[in-house]
């Protein structure tokens, strides 16, 4: 399965998520990011990569614009907010592939991932731990079949 997690400048949540889902699936399945207003090539954010590390978890992440060959290369796409999914369906209107992370996994109250950037380690934290049970989700979610 090739998923694709979308945020805003794919510098801080979706290649956090990225990195989160690859280090407990151990690669099984083709993980990427993007973003909807990223600047290519620039790096993971250096409290995002900090957290990672501090998790143990190592990720080499280069950022990249969302598109429509990534979308239609992807069997899932998930993204961090609703206006995250409305600019990735404007692209696609795909309602069968694209999905906010939360609504994905079921979440009765859905909500939007917090934005870390500019934030301190502390948000970055917060933001790593709210990944982590939503990939814990996904995990199941995915075993269980759905796609």
């Amino acid at each position: 399965m090739r998923i694709l997690f979308v945020c805003t400048g794919n510098t801080c949540r979706s290649p956090m998520a990225e990195a989160i889902l690859k280090y407990n699936l151990h690669n099984t399945h083709q993980v990427e990011s993007a973003g909807i207003y990223a600047f290519p090539g620039q790096s993971i954010s250096d409290n995002a990569d900090y957290v990672l590390k501090k998790n143990n978890i190592s990720h080499i992440h280069t950022s990249r614009l969302l598109t429509q060959d990534l979308i239609e290369h992807a069997d899932l796409v998930l993204t961090m907010t609703s206006n995250h999914k409305n600019a990735s369906l404007s692209i696609i209107n795909d309602l069968n592939k694209i999905f906010t992370i939360t609504e994905y996994v079921g979440e009765d109250n859905q909500f939007d991932i917090i934005d870390p950037y500019g934030g301190d380690v502390g948000i970055y934290e917060a933001t790593f731990k709210q990944l982590s049970i939503l990939i814990d989700k996904l995990i199941k979610v995915l075993n269980e079949g759905k796609s």
